[in-house]
């Protein structure tokens, strides 16, 4: 629902932070690998994630857009909600997560608090395969102006395709196309893939 937040930070602890936007207080829950990230007293630019339960209605923020897409992998895992999602994210680094449960480090895992061995096993067994097709580099931001085929790569994987057949369907196409649109260089490999 909500993409993103931008405003000025008002209160910062390491659990949650305040930030005014446009006169509106939100408190955003975040995890201490955003609170290392984000600067005292300056415009501040929070990744949501909005998460409604029965009583609350709960916004959780984060510095990078690939912290969040973790995060909410790892909370579409059953057993595992938002709150532990965010204590998964506070004891290791994102790319520490990610590498461990692409690599089945089962004891790496279980070493978060409040993460037992079921849960370990069932964090790797159900997001080893979505963690490998996103491919290593899928939690750095996009900062940089993507080229085409860099672009239609991105939207192919974020369609379920596998990340190494989808480039080579898209080397093959530019190669023989160089001047196709984005559009058209994905409606060409979908074709082909």
């Amino acid at each position: 629902m909500y993409e993103y937040l931008n405003g000025r930070l008002v209160f910062k602890a390491p659990t949650h932070v305040v930030l005014d936007v446009g006169g509106i207080g939100y408190r955003i829950h975040i995890s201490l690998h955003t609170y290392s990230q984000i600067q005292d007293n300056e415009p501040c630019k929070l990744y949501v994630s909005f998460q409604v339960k029965e009583d609350a209605h709960t916004l959780y923020g984060f510095a990078e857009e690939g912290e969040r897409r973790l995060f909410e992998h790892l909370i579409s895992v059953s057993g595992i909600g938002p709150n532990t999602g965010r204590m998964i994210l506070s004891s290791i680094t994102p790319d520490e997560i990610q590498s461990a449960i692409i690599n089945g480090n089962v004891p790496m895992i279980q070493r978060i608090k409040g993460i037992g061995p079921k849960t370990a096993q069932r964090l790797v067994l159900e997001l080893q395969d979505k963690l490998k097709k996103q491919g290593p580099d899928s939690l750095i931001s996009i900062q940089r102006q993507q080229s085409v085929p860099e672009e239609a790569l991105t939207a192919l994987v974020m369609l379920g395709f596998v990340r190494v057949q989808a480039e080579k369907v898209l080397t093959a196409i530019s190669q023989a196309n160089p001047d196709l649109t984005v559009e058209a260089l994905i409606k060409e490999a979908l074709k082909k893939l």
